[in-house]
């Protein structure tokens, strides 16, 4: 078995759960999260057909609380988080590829954001209720 983290964007979630559905692996927590990645904070828009970077300030973004800087650090600039969706799943091994590309294919837009995905090993799961354990 493996578990699978999917970082996505929040508006992706819906095409992603149905497509998932599709394939039979519906299973799954869903978390509201806050985060940035290699782009600092920065978003892409797209501008009569060119894509172009800016720094957000959209109410929907939250920059880090002023506390950072008072234990030390140094901001040069905000630094912004912005909303996702964290899908986690367990999944048979069989069944990851398929998982993966279905998640991929639903979440690429070729931009920055579109989102990252996390494999991991599971040793063992044990059903609550009855106790039962798989390996």
């Amino acid at each position: 078995m493996k578990e699978i983290w999917a970082i996505i964007r929040r508006e992706k979630y819906a095409e992603t759960k149905r497509a998932l559905d599709t394939i039979g692996c519906g299973a799954m927590s869903i978390h509201s999260v806050w985060g940035r990645g290699k782009q600092k904070g920065f978003v892409m828009s797209d501008i009569e057909g060119e894509i172009a970077t800016y720094a957000t300030n959209a109410p929907k973004l939250v920059p880090t609380p002023s506390s950072f800087a008072t234990e030390g650090a140094t901001l040069t600039k905000p630094v912004v988080y912005i909303p996702k969706r964290l899908l986690v799943m367990i999944v048979p091994d069989e069944k990851v590829e398929e998982v993966v590309e279905t998640i991929v294919r639903v979440n690429r837009t070729g931009n920055i954001g579109d989102g990252k995905i996390f494999v991991m090993p599971v040793e063992e799961a044990i059903t609550v209720r009855t106790g039962k354990r798989e390996l």
